[in-house]
């Protein structure tokens, strides 16, 4: 199974690959990209976890997988980037929220656009801030992190008049 910290220390490697040396634009940008894998990978297990159930509970395995992987990198950002909503939550899933959709922008930057250059000590930041996000965010009581991941997965429908 996926474990989203794990991606967090690979991110670090990449970014201080070589030590004292300058690392290679190629490694910060796999850093960058990494990190936002953490996010993702954090918001999908908690979407699962919170919709099917964690791994001591009686549920579906398939039902589970499909949860998983049913959370759109898109939409997610859209919701996330509803402060309306968003300020509801409380701080941390806010500043989870608010952390997914700057580290996916600059995925996006890293992965598409050539000639966009990292310095080491930004894409640490990045990395630093998403570790600390998704620690956060994982302590957050289940009530709020199950309203979460229902507001990432579900579109919203109007209520009639």
């Amino acid at each position: 199974m996926v474990k989203p910290l794990d991606y967090i220390a690979t991110a670090r490697f990449l970014a201080d690959h070589g030590g004292s040396r300058r690392p290679r634009q190629a490694d910060l940008r796999r850093a960058i990209s990494t990190a936002y894998y953490a996010m993702f990978h954090t918001l999908c297990q908690n979407c699962a976890d919170c919709v099917i159930g964690t791994t001591g509970a009686e549920r579906s395995q398939a039902a589970w997988r499909q949860t998983y992987r049913a959370v759109e990198h898109g939409y997610a950002k859209g919701q996330c980037r509803d402060v309306g909503v968003m300020s509801r939550f409380p701080k941390a899933i806010e500043d989870f929220g608010n952390q997914f959709v700057n580290l996916q922008e600059s995925r996006h930057n890293a992965d598409y656009e050539p000639t966009v250059m990292f310095a080491r000590t930004d894409v640490n930041t990045q990395i630093d801030t998403a570790e600390r996000a998704i620690r956060s965010f994982n302590k957050v009581a289940l009530k709020d992190r199950r309203a979460f991941a229902v507001w990432v997965l579900m579109k919203s429908r109007r209520q009639s008049r």
